[in-house]
């Protein structure tokens, strides 16, 4: 079959027009659909789910054993969620139209271990493998406390062992970080959108840091290609695989047991829309489908990403999905949000979730500049620029996808917008986000 020309595509999607031109836009998707038609097109379960958290569980001693922070969770890697009332406040001035409902943070921004929200699918990823061999080497029973995967003789196996991986960043710390811990040889694969300071950070734990001068899509590449040369080598799929995506997919049972403890209702009349940055869509993908297991049809999912990195919009909005790139329209993937600067969305993801999304939009690196210096003005909270892609989400419906809602359902909503990292950003790496902004 013969690949859609630009022509062709500009044609019959006009909103592509928008995407080249680098303007603001946003597509609430008319084929959403409720959750029991969408998630056979998933392919995983609510089984999967209770498999990754109860693995999670095993893996709890270990975690509070090597990485002291989580002793007060029980070794749960799990973030907080926080009302923002002054936040609401200034944004309602900024964009002149008051907010029904409440507006809150969810920060896995400040995830324990690596800072961002890649904590939860690329540490999960880690220990699904560390697992994997130890038990298939004999060495491990499912029933053993692993707190013993912190000795030298388990140390002393996995460095026999590589993990290979592909980042803008925040992913590459957290399977860095985690595998560097269990004893792994690990080499993660950087593109030039990579922050000096994480590649730092990640040489300090002893972890191999390949730089590329191109972006996302040429640093993976070379990571599979370099895995697939050591049979002993495990690369890491941001773009596929189904482990990461069970791993951030464990947020929703833990998120509907915060909003229990906090009494905040989600029901159809007291709606839950969640904001989430999107890049190659691993991560948002996950969260989104553990919410929508959580809070079934309740709970309503939009993406945010950069004006410049628009790739999970362009593949869903045509149908192309992985079959198209940002750069085949001429958008050049730069971006200060770094964790976003993605090209071509994952396959897996936009496929799954595609029925399940109820919307994509995005919006400018100075508008992100201007979220970042608001919260931090306004709550005191230091995010890097991409975790604040969901913060003007809100704001950006159109008046189709308003009147799906009942005004009273708007007055009792609950606006979550998902902080997806900073929390480990250097002082003077925030101090230069705020000075952009003077």
């Amino acid at each position: 079959m013969t690949a859609p020309t630009l022509p062709h595509l500009l044609s019959r999607f006009p909103l592509l027009h928008d995407l080249i031109a680098l303007r603001e836009t946003q597509w609430f998707n008319p084929a959403v659909t409720p959750l029991a038609e969408g998630l056979p097109w998933v392919g995983l379960t609510q089984q999967d789910v209770e498999d990754a958290e109860a693995r999670l569980q095993r893996f709890a001693p270990w975690i509070m054993h090597v990485f002291p922070e989580t002793v007060p969770s029980g070794g749960m890697i799990e973030s907080r969620c926080t009302a923002i009332p002054a936040m609401q406040s200034a944004l309602q001035a900024h964009f002149a139209h008051p907010l029904p409902g409440k507006l809150w943070l969810k920060k896995d921004s400040h995830l324990p271990v690596s800072g961002s929200i890649k904590a939860r699918g690329g540490i999960y990823e880690v220990l699904c493998h560390a697992e994997k061999l130890a038990l298939s080497a004999g060495l491990l029973q499912i029933t053993d406390d692993y707190r013993q995967l912190a000795d030298e003789p388990f140390r002393q196996f996995f460095s026999t062992h590589r993990i290979a991986v592909g980042s803008t960043g925040n992913l590459g710390l957290s399977i860095g970080i985690a595998s560097a811990k269990l004893g792994f040889q690990v080499s993660v694969h950087m593109s030039a959108d990579a922050r000096e300071w994480k590649k730092a950070l990640l040489r300090a734990h002893g972890v191999t840091v390949v730089e590329y001068a191109e972006d996302y899509s040429v640093a993976v590449e070379q990571g599979r290609r370099e895995a697939a040369q050591d049979p002993r080598c495990f690369f890491i799929d941001d773009e596929n695989s189904r482990n990461l995506f069970l791993g951030y997919a464990v947020a929703g049972g833990r998120l509907k047991r915060q909003f229990t403890d906090a009494g905040i209702t989600v029901d159809a009349q007291h709606p839950l829309l969640v904001y989430l940055p999107c890049g190659v869509g691993g991560g948002p993908g996950g969260v989104a489908f553990g919410l929508k297991l959580a809070f079934g049809d309740d709970v309503h999912c939009i993406f945010a990403e950069p004006t410049h990195s628009p790739c999970m919009l362009l593949g869903v909005h045509t149908g192309l999905h992985d079959g198209i790139a940002v750069q085949d329209l001429g958008i050049d993937n730069q971006t200060a949000a770094d964790g976003l600067a993605v090209g071509r969305a994952s396959g897996f993801v936009g496929r799954a979730m595609e029925r399940l999304i109820d919307g994509y939009y995005t919006l400018s690196d100075d508008t992100l500049f201007t979220l970042l210096g608001m919260l931090n003005q306004q709550e005191n909270i230091a995010l890097e620029p991409s975790a604040l892609a969901g913060m003007a989400g809100p704001w950006r419906w159109d008046e189709a996808y308003r009147s799906r809602f009942s005004e009273q359902a708007q007055r009792n909503a609950t606006h979550l917008v998902w902080a997806t990292g900073g929390g480990m950003v250097p002082h003077d790496e925030i101090a230069k986000y705020l000075t952009r902004l003077r």
